[in-house]
């Protein structure tokens, strides 16, 4: 493992249908060069899976109840809006890693010619594609259940150590989760 600088931090709270996460997003600027192959290579060496290359991802707001997900720009540069419509917007360019949590609300609001995404999932998980608009009760509330119930995947895809800002984070009882854990469960 490399001396990785600390990676930026965005968090925020449920809004809505959309769960985000207690956990931070994570941005590693300038974490992977090379293109894809490196950014392959990288992320199978720390564990994360299942991985595709893309021309950018999916430019409506959507979340993963499954997984956790991370993306890695092999070339070119996009433009992220996170935590729904309206929410924070980065861009990121050749090289930047996105560890994005479950349940955090991502879509590509814009990319250059010749954008190229890596993704992968901890341990390779399979991902499903929930979006606010088109999500029912029932199914709001099991994806709930299952982000709340992931582990911490065991290493940054990016840097290869611990998800230490994750492993840090506040329990969902100190982010106040429990009105939404009580919200879950009929009484």
């Amino acid at each position: 493992m490399t001396n990785h600088p600390t990676p930026e931090m965005l968090t925020a709270r449920p809004v809505g249908r959309l769960p985000n996460s207690r956990f931070p997003l994570l941005i590693h600027r300038a974490a992977v060069p090379g293109g894809a192959e490196a950014l392959l290579e990288r992320f199978r060496g720390h564990g994360w899976l299942n991985n595709w290359p893309y021309p950018g991802i999916y430019d409506d707001p959507h979340f993963h109840s499954t997984t956790h997900e991370c993306l890695g720009v092999a070339s070119g540069e996009m433009e992220l809006e996170l935590f729904g419509r309206g929410g924070t917007r980065v861009t990121l360019g050749a090289g930047d890693v996105v560890v994005m949590p479950a349940g955090v609300s991502h879509s590509m609001t814009g990319g250059s010619v010749g954008i190229l995404v890596v993704g992968g999932y901890p341990d390779g998980r399979d991902w499903d594609l929930l979006r606010e608009d088109s999500i029912g009760e029932a199914d709001w509330r099991a994806a709930q259940k299952l982000i709340m119930s992931l582990p911490i995947p065991g290493r940054d895809p990016a840097s290869g150590g611990p998800l230490q800002a994750w492993i840090d984070a506040p329990s969902s009882v100190e982010w106040d989760w429990n009105p939404v854990r009580e919200a879950l469960d009929p009484a």
